[in-house]
């Protein structure tokens, strides 16, 4: 007689098989989609505390500054929100030479911190070996030492009689710097070249660090490649590693320009009065002259023009990574 074999489970007999018992598949299913709803919200429970914190020490304050912007009055008698949309335009009318000074040495001091900066970054990133990390504290270092501490320390090395003035003039230089407009009677303090010189030494770790971030990513495979095929070093730096690092570029010199734009230590303790910058302003107009909507309204306009450089210069470089 010949033995007949059980259906398998996986045959059309268990294709409606009731479910083990005491398991609801409605039931699974609705905990298996709050257990996705519960992992889909857990990035933004992670975002609150930040969230919370902008909102606070950023988002509010803006606020506030927009609605003192439009005030008019004084302090003696009170500011009360009036629409006052002329404080904009006063503003810039008064005040348009100290945006276009701070716009100018910010860009030429950007323009050094990237000329100065590439340089020692390709080094730290692929020519260092075991120097690497002494090389990279000392370009962190100076941030060990307080902002007003480094530029007064320029007050020093560039004063009258020094030899950092006394190499430059035995060398002609200040001759060619007179020429271009950047110093004035055999002297570097209180002039253009001194305000650019300090805002050059405090924001270039800014430059350095996103240039070497970008550089050590660089695969030495890829400039192996160029000199196996007879390119020359100028050749594989301008073909492959330079393309490579502009996204460290990018955010250098953006990281560099933006705090450099609403600089005004470097302007008051380096530079003259003809030599003061919108931050400069700002501040006269908040702790002196104590006119809140003008300073209010000048800050408004900083960091929209900033915005819209930025927006120029993000279209115009093309690169979606900055790190």
């Amino acid at each position: 007689m010949t033995a007949v074999a059980p259906p398998s489970p996986s045959g059309p007999a268990s294709a409606g098989a009731a479910p083990p018992a005491g398991k609801d598949p409605d039931g699974a299913v609705a905990e298996a989609g709050a257990g996705r709803a519960r992992r889909g919200l857990t990035p933004y429970w992670l975002l609150l505390p930040a969230g919370l914190w902008l909102a606070v020490f950023f988002v509010a304050p803006l606020f506030y500054q927009a609605s003192t912007s439009v005030q008019s009055g004084s302090l003696e008698e009170g500011f009360r929100v009036t629409w006052q949309f002329s404080n904009y335009t006063d503003a810039l009318g008064t005040y348009g030479e100290h945006f276009v000074r701070s716009f100018c040495y910010a860009a030429v001091a950007t323009a050094l911190c990237l000329f100065i900066g590439y340089p020692l970054a390709y080094m730290i990133a692929l020519r260092a070996g075991r120097w690497r990390n002494l090389v990279l504290v000392m370009v962190i270092a100076p941030f060990f030492t307080s902002f007003l501490i480094r530029t007064l320390a320029w007050k020093t090395i560039l004063s009258d009689g020094g030899p950092v003035v006394g190499a430059l003039s035995s060398l002609h230089i200040l001759d060619v710097t007179h020429w271009l407009g950047l110093t004035a009677d055999d002297r570097v303090l209180a002039t253009p070249l001194a305000v650019v010189c300090g805002l050059t030494y405090n924001f270039l770790p800014f430059m350095i660090l996103p240039l070497y971030s970008s550089l050590e990513r660089i695969d030495t495979s890829l400039l192996e490649a160029a000199r196996d095929l007879y390119a020359k070093p100028s050749t594989t730096f301008r073909k492959v590693t330079f393309p490579l690092s502009l996204p460290g570029v990018v955010a250098g010199t953006l990281l560099t320009f933006i705090p450099a734009s609403g600089d005004y230590i470097n302007a008051q303790l380096l530079g003259s009065p003809s030599e003061q910058m919108v931050g400069n302003a700002i501040q006269k107009q908040f702790l002196n002259v104590l006119d809140y909507p003008t300073a209010a309204a000048m800050s408004f306009i900083l960091m929209a023009l900033i915005l819209l450089m930025v927006s120029v210069y993000m279209r115009k470089a093309g690169t979606e990574e900055l790190v």
